[in-house]
C-alpha cells in the first residue's frame, strides 16, 4: 500500500499543506494515486495552525508507517520545529526510505535541519530567501518550485499547489496531473493586483514577468 504523509505542527501555514492536500486527495480518490494519505504529527492532539485553523492528525510519529512520500509545510512554527529533534529526526528517518520528500515555503528549513538540503538546489518563501542563503550549503533558486533529485521545494504558501501538480505529473504523467487540475479547476488568472510584486525583495520568477 502506497502512503503519502503530510506533516503538521503548531504554527504551520494552512495553505502550505491544504493546497497540496486537495491536489493529493483528488489524485488519490479519483485518478489512482496513493492508496493512503495521512496527516502526521508528533502527538495525537489538535494542531493549531498559523492563522488559527485547528486540524486533527491521523497518526503520531511513533505509529506512522513507512512513507512513500512526505510533504513538510512551512509557517511561523518552523522557527521552533527546526530545533525539535523529535520532528527533524522523524523527517530524516522517513526520508531515508521515501521515494520523494517535498517542502513548501519555510518547510525547506525543516528539510535542512533534517540534513536533506545540503549541497542541493532549493527555494523557499521570498521573505526567507536570504536566510536560506545564509545557511551556506544550499544553492538557492528563485523559482516557483525546484526539484533536485528526490527532494522538491516550493516558494511560499500557494506555490505548494503548483509543486504538487508538477510532482503528480512527474510521478503519474501529464494526463493524470491534467485530470487533477481539471477536477480542482485550478487555472490561475495571469493577473497582478497593485504593485506589491514590484518590490525589490520579490523573487526572480516574479521580477522576470512583464
Amino acid at each position: 500500500m502506497t502512503t503519502f504523509g503530510v506533516l503538521v505542527f503548531d504554527g504551520a501555514e494552512e495553505l502550505d499543506f491544504i493546497g497540496p492536500w486537495e491536489m493529493l486527495r483528488v489524485w488519490s480518490k479519483y485518478v489512482k494515486g496513493p492508496e493512503r494519505c495521512l496527516l502526521v504529527a508528533e502527538a495525537m492532539r489538535p494542531i493549531v495552525c498559523a492563522k488559527g485553523l485547528s486540524v486533527n492528525p491521523d497518526v503520531a510519529f511513533a505509529d506512522c508507517p513507512p512513507l512513500d512520500w512526505l510533504l513538510v509545510p512551512g509557517g511561523e512554527g518552523t522557527r521552533h520545529e527546526v530545533d525539535n529533534i523529535a520532528l527533524t529526526g522523524f523527517v530524516a528517518r522517513q526520508a531515508a526510505a521515501a521515494r520523494a520528500v517535498l517542502s513548501v515555503c519555510t518547510g525547506s528549513f525543516v528539510l535542512h535541519a533534517a540534513g536533506l538540503l545540503i549541497g542541493r538546489r532549493a527555494t523557499t518563501h521570498w521573505g526567507s530567501l536570504d536566510r536560506l542563503r545564509a545557511l551556506g550549503d544550499v544553492e538557492v533558486v528563485e523559482e516557483r518550485f525546484v526539484r533536485d533529485g528526490e527532494v522538491w521545494t516550493a516558494a511560499g504558501v500557494s506555490a505548494g499547489i503548483d509543486l504538487m501538480l508538477a510532482f503528480i505529473a512527474a510521478e503519474a504523467g501529464d494526463e493524470v496531473a491534467g485530470k487533477v487540475q481539471f477536477y480542482a479547476e485550478y487555472y490561475p488568472l495571469d493577473r497582478r493586483y497593485g504593485t506589491a510584486a514590484d518590490a525589490a525583495e520579490a523573487p526572480a520568477y516574479l521580477r522576470a514577468k512583464p
